[in-house]
């Protein structure tokens, strides 16, 4: 009845070509409907997103970019923060059963995680603002016998066993509640809430949410006797095999007071060669035809990573922090300066004046994963102080190692840390 993977279909509306020509377009539904639809009119579309967080990582950056290019053509995103569904938990691509939040928490998480959408989409255009819906709104004030003879009442166990949220973990011999079995219903819920109140036609998620989206076109179709319309992206797979957005020390957050624009930066400035092209095309703003074109003309892969660097940071930090994070790199690494606005840990001048000891300093302050770690960095020549190298386990920290009030850690090549008396 659907689309499979989508591959070389021919659009007219700008916004699905667009979607295509970016690599952001998998599946969809119905595609030549909806081009059809976007070609006469603006419509709106929905993301959902778990709040199990304070902030969304950049795996979530791709839906928002997306989003954001619905605006570019004169479409309506509305974003769906799950305050409702978070309390549930995805069951996609998840091998046990999420740790469970409580309304106050997931509230609080709400607050935050619309900083971002705030920052990155237009907020000002009327046609095409956002709108924010937390579907706590209907799904906590559901009777659930009522909820069953109307809604479970169109979905098989047979039908929903064949979907790859629940038949992997299945497969995995790995166990599902039967509150998360009941996730897919719930979304679907969703799509068929927002149809209703805000004339929502269109639900785009990751290819590991086709399942749940298929299920409330299906819904839609049963009870409205209406068309609606789903369409996913890839999933992003890294060259290197890691997955996106984790590096050593985390998950990289996309609120700056979880991970701060200079290290965002360096996040994409360390992109894998083999990545840098695809994420041109995923995470700037830069016309896709004018990316084959730089790509061919620039054999320095180093200035396309810069680019790329230049162009991400922008549209969450603003420019003037992506040209910071852009002067600070080449003063560390380029003149073996002191960035700016390098990552920024704090020390009392009381702790100075008596001796902190190294190895308890580079482990107290995340710097290494623990105390055998700093060992074996400094005995492989990996820890630098003020540009020094360190050779000695057992240095003890003292107010001359600072100039004019700082101190520079510095952990093989790529990572740096000014240290400040306060």
């Amino acid at each position: 009845m659907y689309n499979s993977v989508l591959k070389n279909c021919s659009m007219k509306n700008k916004f699905l070509q667009e979607m295509q020509s970016r690599g952001y377009l998998n599946q969809c539904t119905d595609i030549d409907k909806l081009d059809q639809i976007c070609q006469k009119k603006s419509i709106s579309g929905y993301i959902g997103f778990d709040c199990t967080a304070s902030s969304l990582h950049v795996g979530s950056l791709l839906q928002i970019m997306i989003l954001k290019l619905m605006q570019k053509h004169g479409h309506r995103p509305i974003i769906l923060l799950g305050g409702g569904t978070t309390l549930i938990g995805d069951p996609s691509g998840k091998d046990s059963t999420r740790k469970l939040l409580d309304q106050k928490d997931i509230k609080k998480n709400i607050k935050s995680i619309k900083k971002v959408f705030n920052i990155i989409l237009n907020t000002k255009n009327k046609k095409t603002k956002p709108i924010f819906v937390d579907n706590a709104r209907w799904l906590t004030k559901l009777k659930y016998i009522d909820f069953l003879r109307k809604i479970g009442s169109n979905f098989t166990i047979n039908k929903m066993l064949t979907f790859d949220s629940v038949k992997l973990r299945l497969e995995r011999e790995q166990s599902l509640s039967y509150m998360e079995f009941n996730y897919m219903i719930l979304q679907s819920y969703d799509f068929y809430q927002l149809f209703k109140k805000n004339n929502c036609v269109l639900q785009i998620g990751g290819s590991d949410q086709w399942g749940n989206i298929v299920n409330g076109v299906e819904l839609i179709r049963k009870i409205l006797r209406k068309d609606s319309y789903g369409l996913t992206s890839p999933l992003i797979t890294l060259a290197s095999g890691a997955k996106m957005g984790k590096t050593e020390k985390g998950a990289v957050w996309l609120n700056e007071n979880l991970f701060s624009s200079y290290e965002y930066w360096q996040f994409w400035r360390n992109t894998d060669d083999r990545d840098v092209k695809k994420f041109l095309y995923f995470f700037t703003e830069i016309e896709p035809g004018n990316i084959d074109e730089i790509c061919s003309k620039e054999k320095d892969i180093n200035k396309l990573k810069i680019l790329l660097a230049n162009e991400a940071t922008k549209i969450l930090h603003g420019e003037n922090a992506s040209k910071i994070a852009e002067k600070t790199a080449k003063e560390t690494f380029e003149k073996k300066g002191l960035g700016l606005d390098l990552p920024e840990i704090k020390v009392k001048p009381d702790d100075v004046k008596k001796g902190i000891k190294l190895l308890d300093f580079l482990s107290d302050n995340n710097i290494m994963s623990s105390k055998n770690e700093a060992r074996r960095a400094i005995a492989n020549n990996g820890l630098k102080i003020n540009n020094n190298l360190i050779n000695d386990e057992k240095k003890i920290i003292y107010p001359a190692d600072f100039r004019e009030g700082v101190l520079k850690i510095s952990h093989g090549k790529k990572k740096h840390y000014q240290v400040k008396i306060f």
